[in-house]
């Protein structure tokens, strides 16, 4: 059983870490596109995007806010937005690829950067409740923790302990 676990864990491991990596080059696609278009053509976009939507439901609350917060969005937000998105895009592609690589290094680096990025959630949660930050910050907690594991089940690997006195003394 306990040989089933390990294979378990290693499986969700992946899972996270390439689900990591899916959302960092979505990141750095998102960042991107704020960086290289207008606010009008972000604006009829969305209209574009929602306007079934409001059709069907004129109460829908996504299609709603998303109205609202292009019709709010500044030039100035629209670049820190490109920015910060392209900023941590990089940070987590590179981190998967350590990861995904099986870098000794990228296993604390993750759990450090994770880890920074979970409490900057928790501060927004608490400013700020929303169910979906909620539930991408319980995610990267669940795939901390289970880099953690994956990082002490490599040590264990790559560190065999001595059975007996070293037998070249």
């Amino acid at each position: 059983m306990q040989a089933d676990w390990a294979g378990i864990s290693h499986r969700a491991f992946q899972v996270g870490v390439i689900l990591k990596g899916v959302d960092g080059a979505l990141e750095l696609l998102g960042g991107g596109a704020l960086l290289l278009t207008t606010h009008p053509v972000i604006g009829h976009a969305v209209a574009w995007l929602t306007q079934a939507e409001l059709i069907e439901d004129p109460g829908d609350f996504v299609a709603n806010h998303l109205v609202h917060l292009v019709q709010q969005l500044s030039i100035g937000t629209q670049h820190f937005a490109g920015i910060y998105l392209i900023a941590h895009g990089v940070i987590k592609v590179g981190m998967v690829a350590g990861l995904l690589r099986g870098l000794r290094w990228s296993y604390p680096l993750a759990l450090v950067v994770l880890t920074a990025l979970i409490g900057y959630q928790c501060y927004r949660l608490f400013h700020m409740p929303s169910v979906l930050l909620a539930l991408l910050t319980a995610i990267d907690v669940a795939v901390a923790l289970l880099i953690a594991r994956e990082w002490r089940q490599r040590c264990r690997w790559s560190d065999p302990s001595p059975v007996g006195p070293d037998p070249r003394r």
